[in-house]
């Protein structure tokens, strides 16, 4: 395994066990509204914004944690990653719907990144879940040269050792994520047939490689064990139309409940754990959150995390 390579990754990357670029200074419980000035942001604070505009919301979850300035730097590569993996379009909630996409790539150009780069490994065939899910369209509208919707390259990527794995202990991990100044992860939240919910920390199996059918024996350690890696800079959960039943795939409108929200942070867990609450359900609920809260990645009692609402 390629440790030298990790580590020189881990050296670029502000991974949450790292180097953060917030404060990690705990909050304890409560909600504020958006716009109160805070002297630090921790990484177990979230924002909850909610309205009709994707975009307008999708931009105030993240000036609500302190803005994407705190995220990015000029000239830096930013990777986002949302969920692209199905053939379906933007109103069956299937996929990260593509303005909430639009809005995070134009902010981290607006922030100055050099490069942006968006993408994921799909399920359904790449070409196709691109178009359909009305993603590229978003993303190429935007028209500049910074920006590129990119289709993964099964030979970008790299075995590494996974050293708090527990089931998990090597897998292979995509170059362009490893290599990225930031990453940022933007999930749609939805029901998974396997898993209960797929939302952030689910999102992650998109930056890997192999058989990841695989993954799906003690699939809830495994996807702690992925998460304990992969840490992004920032987490901003789509729950604009999430999809109650019929996950991952769906394809029913039926199966659609709109909630305008998207939320915000650094912390899985915690982003993960509200998230549930939006399908009646609790962090501790899902096996996957609630190994991932054993493992020391985040908080999963929301009495314990500073929501800003908005």
């Amino acid at each position: 395994m390629d440790f030298d390579f990790l580590n020189k990754a881990i050296g670029r990357r502000s991974f949450i066990g790292g180097s953060l670029k917030l404060s990690t200074a705990a909050f304890v419980g409560g909600i504020l509204p958006v716009g109160s000035v805070l002297s630090f942001v921790s990484k177990s604070t979230i924002s909850v914004v909610k309205g009709q505009n994707k975009k307008n919301i999708t931009i105030d979850a993240v000036d609500a944690i302190g803005g994407i300035g705190r995220f990015i730097k000029g000239g830096e590569r930013v990777v986002v990653k949302p969920n692209i993996g199905w053939d379906r379009t933007p109103e069956l909630g299937a996929n990260t719907h593509p303005d909430v996409v639009k809005a995070i790539v134009e902010m981290c150009l607006d922030a100055g990144a050099k490069e942006v780069s968006v993408f994921d490994r799909t399920c359904h065939d790449a070409r196709r879940t691109y178009e359909s899910s009305g993603i590229r369209a978003a993303v190429e509208g935007i028209k500049d040269p910074r920006v590129r919707v990119k289709y993964v390259d099964d030979k970008r990527f790299i075995g590494l050792n996974i050293p708090k794995g527990k089931k998990l202990t090597t897998w292979e991990f995509y170059k362009d994520v490893l290599d990225a100044d930031t990453l940022i992860n933007v999930p749609v939240a939805k029901t998974h047939g396997t898993t209960t919910l797929t939302l952030s920390m689910k999102n992650l199996m998109g930056v890997i490689g192999g058989n990841r059918s695989t993954i799906h024996w003690s699939i809830d350690q495994k996807l702690a064990d992925i998460s304990s890696l992969i840490r992004p800079d920032l987490i901003v959960l789509d729950a604009t139309r999430i999809m109650v039943k019929g996950g991952p795939t769906g394809g029913s409108i039926n199966n659609v409940v709109v909630k305008n929200t998207v939320v915000a942070g650094t912390d899985p867990v915690a982003v993960d754990s509200y998230g549930a609450t939006l399908f009646g359900m609790k962090g501790r609920d899902i096996g996957h959150i609630a190994s991932a809260y054993e493992m020391g990645l985040g908080e999963i009692d929301l009495s314990n995390v500073k929501i800003i609402s908005g």
